[in-house]
């Protein structure tokens, strides 16, 4: 294993007591891939990183094929709520950036700690297998790899998730991921089919470009805007992290009906869980459509009659074209599906990342969770690049985390998240900071904040390359 003592990044001394010498694949060049490739150099272990695409930046290039990428796509956590550890978002973005310029600060992370010389581009993994002492993987060139640990990270938004209702539609159906441009809705009916995030967003397009909108829900939903009182809504709700969840969760519900008021009033139903139980929306707009009759609420569909749907309220709209904004299923295509335990359609991994099958096999970015993302997987990466270390270097102690990885965290009140398979092992993101600091602590592996302060690489508050 080589040890790092860091005086920059290019320069690694080797201990040579050294057990044994890991090779690590990384498969996927997004954001959460990019994350473990800087906590396992930090580390100074090898390893190959692998990506399909021509560049890095996964989802968030609209040129790359298959993306769900599209045009008015901005994040839902804020600027200063979602950088990597020690390289901000800077400051001359906007509260939510654009997709382009996440794709940007993704590409600039990637310059910063020279990530990219590990990178085979244009190289997809199409099959991963046990081998002797660790793992094989055939690439798309028909080159087969050995490693000895594998990090799954190659995202959860690329198969679409297909609903299926009675009746046949003579109009047209797509699905969310083929969308790009509101211009593709010009001179149509569209109906929107979901209540996500991506889904919102998209009714508000159509609002502005075809002949009518609609959305259609199966339930109530909490609707927070963008921005309380001027500021950021998730650096809102952060500043009263002092008070205990329960009050904070009815104070947030009794502020949003004081600002919003009654949203039934526009058709939209009550919730029928509390604020977070869910799968937060994040959206301004759709209500302000709402509010000047640019987009029509619908129930659940009930079936299908030639150009009209029919909703379970008994309402009947003519459209002319479908569009599914109803998620993605969180497949890993070159794994068989018997590597990983699965809840529902998602893998179930102890801390969100460790396979309970395989230690030497991990998975990042398959999870849901109510926060920003980026900072998230730098604490994921941060465990799986410790646990490796563990394996590898000490193993009598690898088997006191084991122990401990495989108890569940106490992440404390639970959110009593609704009943679907979107919210199965759903993250709450500052408890399951904690938690991660918690057996961090009890273990002796390395806050990766402080690891990166101390690797004299210095953090940025403002990055260099503006």
């Amino acid at each position: 294993m080589k040890i790092l003592h860091i005086n920059n990044m290019n320069k690694v001394r080797v201990n040579k007591s050294t057990r044994s010498v890991p090779l690590v694949a990384i498969i996927g060049a997004g954001p959460a891939g990019l994350s473990a490739a800087r906590n396992l150099k930090l580390r100074g272990i090898e390893y190959e990183q692998f990506e399909r695409h021509t560049g890095v930046g996964g989802i968030w290039d609209i040129n790359n094929p298959g993306t769900p990428m599209y045009e008015s796509a901005h994040f839902i956590s804020s600027r200063d709520r979602s950088g990597y550890f020690g390289f901000p978002m800077p400051a001359h973005y906007p509260d939510y950036p654009r997709r382009d310029q996440i794709l940007e600060y993704t590409r600039h992370f990637a310059e910063r700690f020279d990530l990219a010389p590990n990178i085979r581009f244009s190289t997809a993994v199409d099959a991963l297998a046990c081998a002797d002492h660790g793992w094989q993987i055939t690439l798309d060139t028909g080159e087969r790899r050995s490693f000895s640990h594998v990090i799954c990270a190659s995202g959860h938004t690329w198969t679409p998730n297909w609903p299926s209702y009675p009746g046949e539609f003579s109009g047209k159906v797509m699905h969310a991921v083929d969308y790009r441009s509101g211009e593709q809705f010009a001179g149509q009916r569209v109906l929107v089919v979901g209540a996500g995030n991506s889904a919102c967003d998209i009714a508000c397009d159509a609002a502005q470009f075809a002949d009518a909108s609609l959305i259609s829900m199966r339930r109530g939903y909490h609707f927070i805007p963008k921005h309380l009182f001027g500021i950021p809504a998730d650096q809102f709700a952060n500043r009263s992290r002092w008070l205990p969840f329960g009050v904070r969760r009815r104070a947030f519900e009794w502020l949003l009906g004081l600002l919003q008021g009654d949203l039934s009033a526009h058709g939209l139903q009550a919730p029928d869980h509390s604020l977070l139980a869910s799968h937060p929306i994040i959206n301004s707009q759709l209500i302000h459509y709402l509010q000047h009759g640019d987009i029509t609420i619908c129930r659940d569909i009930d079936f299908f009659d030639g150009d009209d749907v029919v909703f379970t309220d008994g309402a009947r709209h003519t459209v002319d074209l479908v569009v599914y904004a109803t998620g993605y299923r969180y497949e890993i295509p070159y794994a068989p599906s018997a590597l990983f335990e699965w809840n529902g359609y998602k893998p179930s991994l102890d801390y969100s990342v460790f396979n309970r099958r395989h230690e030497s096999l991990f998975a990042v970015g398959f999870s849901e969770m109510n926060g920003g993302g980026y900072y998230l997987f730098d604490m994921m990466t941060s465990l799986i690049a410790d646990a490796i270390v563990s394996q590898t270097q000490t193993p009598e102690h690898w088997r006191v985390a084991k122990t401990l990885i495989s108890t569940p965290p106490n992440t404390g009140p639970t959110l009593n998240m609704v009943d679907s398979d979107r919210h199965k092992d759903y993250l709450d993101v500052d408890r399951y900071l904690a938690a991660c600091q918690r057996l961090i602590k009890r273990l002796g592996w390395r806050d990766p904040e402080r690891m990166l302060r101390d690797s004299n690489h210095p953090t940025d508050p403002e990055p260099a390359w503006l």
